[in-house]
């Protein structure tokens, strides 16, 4: 199996550095390790990038991303021994940023301060491409999922329920949208933090 990313922040002050750290196991000495960018491809899945510089790897278990302004995916390797053995990729780790990329946003309707269960949630994918991939990300559970395509009506995805806790973005290409959070609290009310917690809508749901 692959080893784990982990990044910090996972919410990104645009223009800030990113750490990405990969935990092997066992977490011996001897591992040179590879850093990666996570592009998003047509398989609902990724293909991974060199990060520059990093083709020869590094001894280091972590790699500071300097100037990263958008939300972005990483993930990383590790190998060892001679021959070089190399291990699967990790799984994709996302820093999530509020900021609107030029290419590409998302944006959620309605954006005012009550929102009813009776009504719908709508998250629009917009930018440069005409084909877009919504993403959801639930934080409880690290669990990513793509939405499926069925439930996109051109670019916007109609949503009747939110998980308590989750992230959305959009992907297209090499493009990724800025990232909406979206928390359900069980006192019957509902927040859609958007961003790194830069605007608080509060959206109170009906009494079950």
């Amino acid at each position: 199996s692959g080893p784990k990313l982990s990044v910090s922040p996972s919410w990104l002050i645009p223009g800030a550095s990113v750490t990405l750290i990969c935990h092997t196991e066992p977490p011996s000495a001897g591992w040179s390790f590879y850093w990666f960018k996570a592009v998003p491809n047509s398989q609902d899945s990724y293909t991974y990038e060199p990060l520059p510089g990093t083709s020869s790897g590094t001894a280091n278990n972590s790699f500071t991303v300097h100037g990263q302004t958008h939300t972005a995916g990483y993930a990383c390797s590790a190998g060892r021994g001679d021959p070089l053995i190399y291990t699967q990729y990790s799984r994709p780790t996302f820093v999530w940023s509020s900021g609107v990329h030029p290419s590409a946003s998302l944006t959620v309707n309605p954006d005012r301060v009550q929102h009813f269960t009776s009504e719908s949630l709508s998250l629009t994918c917009e930018g440069s491409s005409s084909q877009w991939r919504l993403i959801q990300f639930l934080t409880d559970d690290s669990l990513l999922s793509f939405l499926p395509p069925a439930t996109i009506n051109g670019s916007t995805y109609i949503k009747n329920e939110a998980p308590r806790k989750a992230v959305y973005w959009c992907e297209s290409g090499t493009e990724f949208s800025n990232a909406v959070n979206i928390s359900t609290h069980c006192e019957s009310s509902f927040s859609l933090l958007v961003g790194s917690f830069e605007a608080v809508f509060n959206f109170i749901y009906n009494n079950i």
